[in-house]
């Protein structure tokens, strides 16, 4: 039987975890990324109250644990958004279109009757770490 590798994926530059639960898992080429929050790793905080810096923030932070792995936004599969209010899905849209470009991963939103810390906006997503070849 082949036994498959199992990687903890950890960036200083996004907030760290606030439970029992990792930025990342890495498994084989396959990267799992935590839910990430609108928050500023420096101070642990929300950077604003807007949905747009929040979503903006999140992503971002989800670039530096994809660097972290050796990956990129172009190489994110899936994507789940979690929303506090599902009418900010517009506006969330927008910032999400300027991190991807096509081929979009595949996505999934909801609203959420309450978010960590009452974020209002978290964003997980899985991403491949090596070579992709698009058909």
């Amino acid at each position: 039987m082949s036994s498959v590798i199992r990687k903890v994926i950890y960036s200083a530059k996004a907030p760290k975890a606030i439970g029992p639960y990792s930025q990342a898992i890495q498994v084989n080429h396959v990267l799992h990324i935590s839910g990430q929050l609108g928050i500023n790793a420096e101070t642990n905080d929300f950077v604003s109250d807007s949905v747009e810096d929040q979503a903006k923030q999140a992503l971002t932070n989800i670039g530096y644990i994809l660097d972290a792995a050796g990956s990129s936004f172009d190489k994110v599969i899936e994507t789940t958004v979690l929303l506090a209010d599902i009418n900010d899905f517009a506006k969330v849209n927008e910032i999400y279109a300027s991190f991807f470009k096509v081929p979009y991963p595949a996505r999934a939103a909801y609203q959420c009757a309450n978010l960590p810390k009452f974020g209002k906006i978290e964003i997980k997503s899985v991403a491949i770490v090596g070579d992709i070849h698009d058909e």
